[in-house]
C-alpha cells in the first residue's frame, strides 16, 4: 500500500470465511492505519458477516459487479453472460496450478490466471483449496511460491 501510494482497494469477494474473531478486530486495526484508503468489497458468497461491522470497518458492500472504466470485478465470473467489451477480475473459484517434477512428483500452488478476457485473483487463506487451472496459448499464469511469484507463461 505505502510504496505504490494506492487509493483504492478492490476485493473480489470472500475477504473472511467465517463470523466476528479475533481476525476481525487485527483488520479493523490494520484499516485504521489507512483510513484514507477507500476500500470496495464485492460480495462474494462466504462474506457473511453483519452490514455494521463492513460500516465499522469503512469497506463499501457491492453486490453483483462493479465497473471501473473498461474494467469489471465481480465475484464469480460467468463467461457466457460476459460483455465482451469489457476485462474481468473475479475470485470464485480459488485458481492453482501444479508444477511437476522429474518422475511422479507434483506440487500444487495458489496463482494469478490471466487470459484475454478475464482474470482471476488467487485466494490467500489457508484453508481454501484450489481449483487447478490449465492455461492455454495466449494465457498468463503467476504462481505464489514461497510468497513469491513465479511466472509459467
Amino acid at each position: 500500500m505505502q510504496f505504490f501510494n494506492a487509493k483504492t482497494l478492490i476485493v473480489v469477494g470472500d475477504m473472511f470465511h467465517s463470523e466476528a474473531n479475533k481476525e476481525l478486530d487485527l483488520f479493523i486495526r490494520w484499516r485504521r492505519d489507512y483510513e484514507n484508503l477507500k476500500f470496495k468489497l464485492v460480495v462474494g458468497n462466504h462474506d457473511i458477516l453483519k452490514k455494521d461491522w463492513y460500516e465499522k470497518a469503512d469497506i463499501e458492500i457491492i453486490h453483483g459487479e462493479w465497473e471501473q472504466d473498461e474494467f469489471s470485478f465481480i465475484h464469480d465470473f460467468d463467461p457466457i453472460n460476459a460483455n465482451p467489451t469489457r476485462y474481468y477480475f473475479s475470485g470464485h473459484i480459488h485458481p492453482g496450478i501444479r508444477i511437476s517434477g522429474i518422475g511422479r512428483q507434483s506440487l500444487a500452488f495458489p496463482c494469478f490466471y490471466f487470459t484475454p478476457r478475464f482474470a482471476v485473483l488467487p485466494a490467500f487463506g489457508k484453508f481454501t483449496g484450489l481449483a487447478l487451472v490449465n492455461p492455454q496459448a495466449g494465457e498468463n499464469v503467476f504462481a505464489i511460491v514461497n510468497n513469491q511469484l513465479l511466472s509459467l507463461s
